[in-house]
């Protein structure tokens, strides 16, 4: 079956994020784009949001756990991403991308993806 998508796009967050302490000292800005995989019709058909995802309370999770915890990769955290995304009953399968600006001279950013499918065990 195909799956539709919801993506919350270039979400700002400011993370504490890096490998040395001196890179943890200070909250970086990071971009967070996170797309959800499920099966939307019955939402389309209802036009009700308990039969979706509620992208704004996934939002504020986002919020919430990239701001009150310290990273030393953006692996964990686009993994931690991962996991609240999926979560949701809803969700089969999420790809998060976390940019971190500035990371390197000369580069825009430096950038992890990652892709996650709903256990079926």
């Amino acid at each position: 079956m195909v799956l539709d998508k919801i993506r919350i796009r270039d979400l700002r967050v400011r993370c504490r994020v890096g490998v040395t302490a001196l890179e943890r000292r200070l909250p970086q800005e990071l971009l967070i784009t996170v797309t959800l995989h499920a099966d939307l019709r019955r939402a389309c058909q209802t036009d009700d949001l308990r039969h979706t995802i509620d992208y704004s309370v996934l939002k504020k999770s986002i919020l919430a756990e990239s701001e009150s915890k310290t990273f030393k990769l953006i692996e964990r955290l686009a993994q931690r991403i991962a996991e609240l995304s999926l979560q949701s009953p809803l969700v089969q399968q999420v790809d998060v991308l976390v940019q971190k600006l500035g990371a390197l001279r000369f580069a825009l950013c430096s950038e992890v993806e990652i892709t996650r499918v709903r256990d079926e065990r």
